[in-house]
């Protein structure tokens, strides 16, 4: 743990509220022609953020964006409805890989690798935000897979993943690889770990009608261009051990670590996704813009391998639908795509945020901006 004078000094001096101007090229310079869209689907760009993660709404609309190799944290503002941003102020810099967002109660929680901050009555102050309470600064400080992606569940709990602090390794430290949750309006709080054997959870999700948590989990690199699959992961209750390191997919077993283990002590995923599509944030769909088939169906926002040769070429850069079938499968499907163009990305899907009219933001840290994804049936 930090000092208190190392806190206090972390947390001073980062609040002078940036207005970014929103007159550059960059929403032109876009080839947002070039995006494939299922038919009655529209894109736009909402926004202009530097390195866009993951995002929030306030009761008031201000959307609430993280960012990682920025070290920034973002609130953007679209005061007249008309789905395009009026500005993006600058709330905070040199925070560290502040990725993970969320709101709860009209307090913004940032989750920056070892700590979580909390932002009180964040809409009132955006031009003068306020210092930020450090609720939570004990989790690892380990960069690598260390950026989070925050969110509070249907039980109250702050739910916070902490990846594997490496591609492929066996932590003597119980926190890493696993997905942990903490009562924070608890007298004492104490952390406790949810889930074990995740390598590197950036998105995750609770069914609209089950309430059960459901995330995206990362494979490891150098393994071959076509192994291990990406993992959807269904946790019901605590306690599950998702296979890493031992284990991959349904049944890939790491030769580092996998000699004398049994697949089937560990949990499967309910969906091996492609190779190295790198999912990341993931939602259940429940607005009514769009069409009955994406009614509570799981969104999610590939972001894009780097790990593959070119002969190979990449994978992900997408938006994919995992649906459940009445025989208890799952199909999975490409709902959006064209941000990769022969072999070279020009944007980078993060994250999925849902609108009150049932239309999708997409954050995207490669292009810098954040996407409105919208249905129209006429």
């Amino acid at each position: 743990m930090k000092s208190s004078i190392i806190t206090l000094c972390f947390a001073l001096g980062l609040f002078t509220a940036t207005l970014v101007s929103l007159e550059s090229a960059t929403a032109k310079s876009l080839p947002l022609h070039k995006l494939n869209l299922p038919d009655g689907f529209s894109i736009s760009v909402f926004a202009e953020v530097d390195d866009a993660r993951q995002m929030a709404r306030s009761e008031r609309g201000v959307i609430y964006v993280g960012s990682r190799r920025a070290g920034n944290l973002y609130a953007v503002v679209d005061s007249d409805g008309d789905y395009r941003a009026d500005k993006v102020i600058t709330l905070a810099t040199d925070l560290n890989l502040p990725s993970g967002v969320t709101m709860y109660g009209g307090d913004l929680y940032v989750g920056a690798v070892d700590r979580i901050l909390k932002y009180t009555g964040i809409d009132e102050s955006l031009d003068n935000p306020p210092e930020p309470v450090v609720v939570l600064d004990t989790l690892p400080d380990k960069r690598h897979h260390g950026w989070k992606f925050i969110d509070f569940g249907p039980d109250g709990f702050l739910y916070i993943p902490v990846g594997a602090p490496c591609n492929l390794c066996l932590s003597e430290n119980k926190a890493f690889a696993s997905i942990h949750r903490i009562n924070l309006s608890a007298e004492n709080p104490v952390l406790e770990t949810f889930a074990e054997g995740v390598r590197n959870s950036v998105g995750f999700a609770w069914h609209p009608v089950t309430h059960e948590l459901w995330f995206t989990d990362n494979g490891r690199d150098l393994m071959g261009d076509e192994m291990p699959p990406g993992e959807l992961n269904h946790a019901p209750k605590p306690g599950g051990h998702y296979g890493y390191p031992f284990f991959h997919a349904n049944d890939i077993r790491n030769p580092e670590f996998g000699e004398g283990k049994n697949a089937d002590d560990y949990t499967r995923p309910e969906l091996e996704l492609d190779p190295h599509v790198a999912p990341l944030g993931m939602i259940f769909y429940t607005g009514e813009q769009f069409p009955a088939k994406y009614k509570n169906q799981i969104l999610i926002a590939e972001h894009g391998s780097w790990n593959r040769t070119p002969e190979a070429g990449h994978v992900g850069f997408r938006i994919t639908m995992a649906k459940k079938l009445e025989d208890g499968t799952m199909n999975y499907e490409t709902i959006v795509d064209g941000w990769l163009q022969d072999n070279k990305a020009w944007g980078r899907p993060v994250d999925i945020l849902q609108l009150p009219d049932g239309s999708l933001l997409i954050s995207d840290d490669h292009g810098d901006v954040i996407y409105r994804l919208s249905y129209n049936a006429g």
